[in-house]
């Protein structure tokens, strides 16, 4: 065994416009638990996991506020947010159909119905409110 063996993915980013909207979305509609909720108005960070993986979260955060960026990128963060190509995350569910209608059932937008891909996996794809995509996996 290396050291190599022993890395996990602890925390993903992906950036809020509306931090009420994506809260609902993660929490209310894909069931995640609420671990961490700071600073207030549009300047939230607010942290969310599956329930039983205490380990795994993703941060929820305001987009381009790193001040070493430009405003030109700015611009273009915000352009790529509009447009769903800014940022992905891709999760995974026993039952990729019961996952499908619990979200699509949130009012979430849907991207892509349930299908089986010619690589071998079945899925589907979500807008979360801030355009992020959000595509899941049946697990095999």
């Amino acid at each position: 065994m290396t050291a190599m063996d022993n890395i996990t993915i602890s925390a993903t980013f992906l950036p809020h416009t509306d931090p009420d909207a994506s809260l609902a979305f993660y929490r209310d509609a894909l069931g995640f638990e609420v671990r961490n909720d700071v600073g207030r108005g549009a300047m939230r960070w607010i942290t969310v996991g599956p329930a039983g993986q205490p380990g795994v979260s993703i941060v929820l955060h305001p987009p381009a506020v790193d001040p070493g960026i430009t405003d030109d990128e700015r611009r273009t963060i915000t352009e790529m947010m509009a447009k769903g190509t800014y940022a992905t995350v891709i999760l995974s569910a026993p039952d990729v159909d019961a996952a499908f209608a619990r979200v699509e059932a949130s009012g979430a937008d849907v991207v892509q119905e349930p299908v089986d891909q010619p690589y071998g996996i079945r899925d589907c794809a979500f807008r979360d409110p801030a355009g992020n995509t959000v595509r899941i996996n049946q697990q095999p």
